[in-house]
């Protein structure tokens, strides 16, 4: 009896725990406080906030390096050649010299002078001065402008202010500084140079420059140097007198003359303008066009210095290859053009008489001598001295070729062939 009542009993604890196997335990959550979501709300905006913070630093730190790296593509500059016929210009001024001459009075000078001036300072603001900015411990302190070096702003690439100054300045030291005419300053880096015509281009990154440097300076307009005669009235703006800033008005006294060069020649702008020793700058035209830039010791024999200045025009190809960061070919020969009619009257052949090739020049490696007459690079007729000088500019550095000409033997003339390796001097 007492079994049957156990396994009875037993029976049904077991049917009482299968009618309770559907419940489960649920745990509720805690009730969440406005004063909780609040703050957890402020610590998701502080986080934010931190966030955007090393975010926006690490942009304006990274912002100089994308500029450089993938920002603006650097651009092409490209200086148009003038046409070197002034006949047109000629005309133009015999008509104008048969009008009648206003009368001058003082009012009419100072509207002249007020004119000049005007022009003088939009045309400064292409005007920079470059000095050396870490002096070599082996080269002696200079003072004056002998430290300083006027410069023009030539281009503006898409990142970098390109700025043409006498490549003196090159030699002075190792890093270089700029100062615009809002007299900031910026660093420049040597961009190339040519010791051979003494040019060097410096360039000033473009993202460094300040909006307030940005409004005040402009890049320079190169006018034709070709229509320049003798008697225009010209500015002299840069460091003719000894110091930075300096403007000086005159006129033309000469274009007759040229300043002889490996390859090539340019012609010479001499002016009444006095200057200093050692002065640079540059000339304007009356419609604030940059001319000339200004050379000191292109006469060496002169008793006065007047800020005499080569031709912009017959230095633009050059120019552009080095605003572009190219080299200047270089072969190393002087020469003078033997044209129809000397060649009939001395009977020898015509094209280009070299009078003198460089010291360790390619020309002088390649065997080339005093003497020699050059007709032909490669596929190039040479006429002269000015299509030699084109004909080599269009080479590149390395690059051989073959230059034919004539050479005197006892029987007369023979036919002469040479290969250059053509060079730069940088």
């Amino acid at each position: 009896m007492m079994d049957g009542n156990n396994k009875n009993r037993r029976q049904q604890e077991s049917d009482e725990s299968s009618s309770y196997d559907f419940l489960k335990e649920t745990i509720k959550p805690k009730p969440v406080s406005k004063k909780q979501v609040r703050a957890q709300i402020l610590k998701t905006a502080i986080c934010g906030f931190v966030f955007g913070i090393f975010a926006c630093g690490g942009f304006y730190a990274l912002k100089p390096w994308v500029d450089d790296t993938a920002g603006k593509d650097m651009q092409e500059v490209t200086i148009p050649e003038d046409d070197a016929d002034t006949s047109l210009n000629e005309t133009v001024g015999e008509t104008g010299a048969q009008a009648a001459s206003p009368e001058l009075t003082a009012d009419s000078y100072r509207t002249i002078m007020q004119s000049m001036y005007q022009t003088a300072d939009e045309a400064e603001q292409s005007v920079v001065s470059v000095c050396v900015a870490e002096e070599d411990d082996e080269i002696p302190d200079k003072s004056g402008n002998q430290e300083t070096m006027s410069g023009l702003i030539t281009a503006d690439n898409g990142r970098e202010l390109l700025i043409l100054v006498d490549n003196k300045i090159c030699s002075r030291g190792s890093s270089w500084t700029v100062t615009f005419c809002d007299k900031s300053e910026y660093s420049a880096i040597l961009k190339k140079q040519d010791e051979n015509r003494g040019l060097a281009v410096f360039s000033v990154n473009r993202s460094e420059i300040t909006e307030g440097t940005w409004s005040a300076i402009k890049t320079a307009k190169l006018g034709n140097s070709y229509s320049v005669s003798r008697g225009d009235v010209v500015i002299a703006l840069g460091n003719m007198f000894g110091y930075s800033g300096g403007v000086g008005y005159g006129i033309v006294s000469s274009t007759e003359y040229d300043e002889v060069f490996s390859d090539g020649k340019c012609d010479v702008i001499a002016t009444d303008i006095a200057s200093v020793v050692g002065g640079t700058g540059f000339l304007f035209n009356q419609k604030g066009e940059m001319v000339g830039m200004i050379r000191d010791g292109l006469w060496e024999d002169a008793k006065s210095t007047t800020a005499n200045a080569l031709a912009i025009s017959d230095l633009k190809s050059v120019l552009e290859l080095l605003l572009n960061g190219e080299s200047v070919p270089y072969v190393g020969v002087h020469g003078l053009t033997i044209t129809a009619e000397i060649s009939e009257q001395q009977d020898i052949p015509t094209g280009m008489y070299v009078t003198k090739v460089g010291t360790d020049s390619p020309a002088m490696a390649a065997g080339i001598q005093n003497g020699d007459i050059l007709q032909k690079i490669d596929d190039t007729d040479i006429t002269g001295t000015s299509t030699y000088e084109k004909a080599v500019l269009a080479c590149s550095k390395g690059q051989n070729v073959k230059i034919q000409g004539k050479r005197r033997g006892l029987d007369g003339y023979v036919d002469v062939e040479f290969t250059v390796t053509v060079g730069s001097q940088e």
